[in-house]
């Protein structure tokens, strides 16, 4: 199993899927950096469009990293046009911003 962190270096809460007011979780579960830093399988992008509302919602860098270590790693994302967490994967409604590649695959 790979070490994780949450995307400001601290260990993972069992709160961590809380959500505040703005729908986003209190903190985002990520691959450490001793995990991202043996390299990336997918090129690493930080911006995907919600094919839904149309609204591009950017990333920091150790989330944009951890998918490009590990694309299958999320099972879900937010939308911050929507303000609600959706699935990512083949039948997700995320795509890479500037692709057609689905967010998750």
């Amino acid at each position: 199993m790979p070490k994780t962190t949450l995307t400001d270096g601290s260990p993972v809460t069992s709160d961590h899927r809380e959500l505040k007011p703005n729908g986003q979780q209190k903190g985002y579960v990520v691959l450490s950096d001793d995990e991202r830093a043996k390299g990336f399988v997918r090129p690493v992008r930080n911006a995907y469009k919600h094919l839904v509302c149309g609204v591009v919602t950017t990333m920091g860098d150790s989330l944009a990293e951890t998918y490009a270590r590990d694309p299958f790693f999320y099972s879900g994302t937010f939308c911050v046009g929507c303000g609600k967490h959706f699935p990512v994967g083949e039948n997700g409604e995320f795509v890479w911003s500037g692709t057609d590649e689905k967010v998750g695959t």
